[in-house]
């Protein structure tokens, strides 16, 4: 059976489910991903990002770039 396919048939009997009981099942796929401790990690392919921001902040000022920043922010 497809994922989709069966993805889609337990919607549908959730949908018969009373408030309660979808909340008891909410609860449970809670309780159940974060005991798994569900998470997805990516590797992230850091020298493929050198260089990448090269000459972005020529001839700035560090400090009058930050300070700018946190005017920005009020």
């Amino acid at each position: 059976m497809r994922k989709g396919a069966a993805l889609g048939r337990i919607e549908k009997e959730i949908e018969r489910l009373t408030p309660q009981e979808k909340l008891r099942l909410a609860e449970r796929l809670i309780h159940q991903l974060r005991k798994g401790k569900l998470s997805i990690k990516k590797d992230l392919a850091w020298d493929k990002l050198y260089g990448l921001g090269k000459g972005l902040w020529k001839g700035e000022d560090a400090q009058e770039y930050v300070n700018r920043l946190r005017e920005d922010r009020i």
